[in-house]
């Protein structure tokens, strides 16, 4: 940390407030390098952190948190906020085991008001943060920073259509670094917000509109003349006004890049003291070329050179990769197969077949909006197509409803790939995959695969795609496969080593390989044990206890949670026959 002049100076929130425009430029500046820094080393979530170095210097400079609280959508943006608030000598540990988390978490500092490891929660979660605080009388502020990306989520508009129904003191920033507005447009929008956003610009104007009403008789009249002209200038140049429509004082766009302007306009929503949208420009990747220019490729990384921007290990085969490579072979014989994502079309794989297929129209991208993508599948289905969702495990649980009432109800035929099945490792609680298996297991006339090897899961694709009907799911681990030792058919549901021994350890997955470390560790020590791999977990194959029911004992073991899970399904079933 020696080379951080200014970065030096900062231990909490309140050390920025007594820093000049210039020196908080230096101050954003040496946040980045520290980031690249770090980030290069530890992996994480590098562009987006890049992009909100401004904004989160400014909100810390205008607000006084954690009195006023911050609400992170997604969370991993907050590591500039983590920096800055009196973790700067622990961020060498981020995403590391014992150190701080790459998501906000409450119990890890007061500054964190609420976890937000998935998307479109904020304005939800500010709006009953900010209404506890109204009920008890107190009058500090929430903000609510939500990326564009986030706002294609359901949850997003749910919180907005209820925040504004009162004066609380909620404020949200839109996060804008994707989506633009035309340049003719543009030029005006972005003059017209510097002027919107100066202070003196908003004084002359309460003053205008103090002196209009006090005109005896006829000002109020003129007073709302006016501002009526003004809404409809507005709404031409703007072309909507839909937050304000939601009840928002609308101020914005805003260079979020542009300390001063964010400064001044958060200080005006300070003044307002009631509901305000921000619309802030950001650009993903700010201050490293090689993020500016391909953002999303710098979205979550593993460890890197600085210099060239290149990962430490080559990226090799994984299952993302090959489920994707192995989907859009089956689409070339078939074209009733269409491809789902929820913005993650890079992340499960799917940009095989995106690129594959782009003139066929078979590859939808609905944004983050799982619960859409599993409804949409569903009517895909209905008329006669094979849709296959791509979805990471912990995304997954926003579609119990849907997979419920929309898939299983009616039988429809629809193929979930669930990328990230199983522990999931330095992402913190929010992205472990380990409740996908509790959930699913009872949902009537489910099948669910959970295939160790890569053979395993084009196997089980085909079986999901071909021979089974209604809702079907290929559940897979981040990373590659693992090593088994010979004697597991790739293609059955089920499949034994060493069978016949009065010890049996069952299992699923990926532990596969690990549980038969420990038999061959066994084996050495004396003890023959048999191991069971079981390919189809759902519906739970009943030719699987005929193997197991004379052993004098069985041990199971699984990657998720014990309620709900195969293990105690097994142990049900073996209940019920004696």
């Amino acid at each position: 940390m020696s080379d951080y002049k200014i970065l030096n100076q900062i231990d909490g929130p309140e050390d920025i407030k007594k820093l000049s425009f210039q020196e908080l430029d230096f101050l954003c500046a040496e946040l980045r390098s520290r980031l690249i820094e770090v980030i290069s080393r530890n992996g994480g979530h590098l562009a987006s952190n890049l992009g909100v170095v401004e904004l989160t210097v400014a909100m810390h400079r205008v607000f006084d948190c954690p009195n006023d609280q911050f609400v992170w959508d997604v969370g991993h943006q907050c590591y500039t906020h983590k920096i800055l608030t009196h973790r700067k000598e622990r961020f060498d540990t981020i995403r590391k085991k014992d150190g701080i988390s790459g998501f906000p978490k409450r119990c890890e500092s007061e500054y964190d008001s609420f976890i937000s490891g998935h998307s479109s929660t904020s304005i939800a979660v500010a709006t009953g943060l900010a209404k506890a605080n109204t009920l008890k009388g107190n009058h500090n502020y929430v903000l609510a920073v939500i990326g564009d990306g986030a706002m294609t989520g359901g949850l997003a508009y749910e919180g907005l259509n209820n925040a504004a129904r009162g004066d609380d003191r909620i404020i949200v920033i839109l996060n804008d670094n994707e989506m633009s507005i035309s340049h003719n447009v543009g030029a005006l929008a972005r003059y017209l917000s510097t002027i919107r956003s100066n202070p003196k610009y908003f004084r002359a104007k309460d003053r205008v509109e103090r002196g209009l009403k006090s005109i005896p008789v006829v000002g109020p009249k003129l007073r709302n003349a006016v501002f009526r002209s003004k809404e409809a200038v507005k709404r031409v140049l703007y072309k909507t006004t839909l937050f304000e429509y939601f009840g928002f004082t609308y101020l914005g766009p805003v260079d979020g890049h542009n300390i001063k302007n964010l400064c001044e306009v958060l200080q005006r929503a300070k003044e307002l003291a009631r509901p305000v949208l921000i619309h802030v420009e950001t650009k993903k990747g700010k201050g490293y070329l090689f993020a500016e220019k391909n953002p999303g490729a710098y979205h979550g990384v593993s460890k890197f050179n600085v210099k060239t921007g290149n990962p430490d290990a080559e990226p090799g085969v994984n299952f993302s990769t090959a489920f994707g490579e192995s989907l859009t072979q089956l689409a070339q014989a078939n074209d009733k197969i269409c491809a789902i994502t929820a913005a993650m079309k890079y992340g499960t794989g799917l940009n095989y077949f995106s690129h594959a297929f782009k003139e066929e129209g078979r590859f939808y991208d609905v944004g983050i909006a799982e619960p859409h993508a599993v409804t949409f599948a569903g009517g895909l289905a209905a008329n006669g197509m094979l849709p296959v969702f791509a979805v990471y495990s912990s995304f997954l649980q926003r579609c119990y409803d849907e997979i419920i009432h929309d898939l299983s109800i009616e039988e429809q035929h629809v193929v979930i790939g669930i990328d990230r099945a199983g522990i999931v490792g330095n992402d913190g609680e929010t992205h472990q995959g380990l409740f996908d298996v509790a959930m699913l297991s009872n949902i009537p006339k489910i099948t669910v695969y959970s295939p160790a090897t890569y053979a395993e899961m084009r196997w089980a694709l085909e079986q999901s795609l071909y021979v089974h009907t209604g809702v079907c799911c290929v559940r897979y681990p981040r990373g590659g496969e693992v090593s088994l030792p010979e004697g597991f058919d790739p293609h059955k549901d089920w499949s034994m080593i060493h069978p016949g021994k009065e010890t049996i350890l069952v299992t699923y997955g990926r532990i596969t390989s690990e549980v038969c470390k420990a038999a061959q560790m066994l084996a050495e020590s004396g003890t023959e044990v048999s191991v069971l791999k079981i390919n189809r977990i759902l519906p739970f194959c009943e030719e699987v206890l005929a193997q197991i029911k004379d052993a004098k004992q069985i041990l199971f073991v699984e990657e998720g949670m014990k309620n709900g899970g195969i293990g105690q399904i097994l142990g049900e079933k073996l209940l019920e026959q004696g």
